[in-house]
């Protein structure tokens, strides 16, 4: 199967998500009804994302295992690796509450997980800066 008929169909697909999305919001109303015009764009966005993320993984899992099964052993160790930095900062998380904060109660869970997110955004900043200053050496000894 070409890529390029994959891509046209993800395209098509992904056209009549914003034009369903599109009659669905002159409908209901874009200036009316408190959050519709906020919730319309949410929905559509979560469209395009689920049509995107499945574009990915029918293009990887399946395209790329026709080519190549070994990929496949590489796709599910990078999983175990996210996985395993996702977890890591899941223990890591403390879960306290805000200081200061003064509305409704939060859930634990809730904490736990801003806390675990705020933890793989550290994380991955540091290595990306880790990383652009690993490569800029690299760079600069092997000229």
């Amino acid at each position: 199967m070409k890529y390029e008929k994959i891509i046209k169909w993800v395209l098509a697909v992904l056209f009549v998500v914003g034009i369903v999305f599109s009659f669905y919001g002159f409908l209901v109303g874009f200036e009316s009804n408190g959050n519709a015009p906020v919730d319309n764009m949410l929905y559509c966005a979560y469209a395009f994302a689920a049509v995107a993320i499945l574009a990915v993984l029918f293009g990887v899992v399946v395209i790329g295992g026709m080519n190549n099964p070994k990929s496949l052993l590489k796709l599910l160790l990078g999983i175990v690796a996210i996985a395993a930095v996702v977890a890591v900062a899941y223990v890591l998380a403390p879960g306290t509450p805000a200081v200061g904060y003064l509305g409704d109660p939060v859930s634990d869970g809730t904490l736990k997980l801003v806390d675990t997110v705020l933890n793989l955004t550290y994380l991955l900043f540091g290595a990306a800066i880790l990383s652009l200053v690993v490569g800029w050496i690299v760079g600069a000894t092997r000229k």
